[in-house]
């Protein structure tokens, strides 16, 4: 079991700012401040930390972070870990990006997409069985639902690709569309 030195009384620089911009930026994705900010504090850290000390570091209130760290664990960003002589739970974060690009990506999907089939799924039905629905309509439904689906398959497939793989092919970009048939 990782043994836990003596906690920092402030965070390096390049740390500090990395913290804070994953903060910001997890603001623009729709996740709370402080648990972008938690998240990246685990992520950098090279050893598990109790939820005390990541209050004292990030200056969050106590009940924040636990609130945070649960949201964290929701999505398997982040695990309970034990150490040896200590009663209070510790945290280490996923470190493997691909592995945590995967699991923000599947949170999201069950979260994002699959209710969004299912919506559109049940209004492309309804709107068939409806007269009043206008054929633009109808049609529209119907288009958003299979680019829903297809973004869902697609999806689906990325995840049977190895990592090593699929870091080749999203290197190949826009290179890839010359070893697809032209129209």
């Amino acid at each position: 079991m990782p043994e836990i030195p003596d906690r920092p009384t402030t965070l390096p620089a390049a740390v500090e700012r990395f913290v804070l911009h994953w903060g910001d930026l997890g603001g623009q994705w729709g996740v709370n401040r402080s648990v972008a900010q938690i998240h990246a504090l685990l992520y950098l850290s090279d050893r598990p930390l109790a939820a005390e000390d990541i209050a004292g570091t990030l200056g969050i209130a106590r009940s924040n972070v636990s609130t945070s760290l649960k949201e964290l664990a929701g999505w398997n960003l982040i695990r309970r870990v034990p150490v040896l002589g200590e009663r209070r739970d510790f945290y280490v974060a996923e470190t493997d990006l691909w592995e945590m690009v995967t699991r923000i990506a599947a949170g999201r999907k069950e979260r994002e997409i699959d209710p969004a089939i299912a919506a559109l799924r049940a209004c492309v039905a309804e709107a068939e069985g409806d007269p009043t629905v206008g054929a633009v309509a109808g049609r529209r439904l119907k288009v958003m639902l299979e680019f829903t689906e297809t973004l869902d398959g697609w999806y689906a497939q990325m995840l049977r690709i190895p990592h090593n793989t699929l870091a080749k092919l999203i290197r190949l970009g826009a290179g890839i569309v010359r070893y697809l048939p032209v129209r």
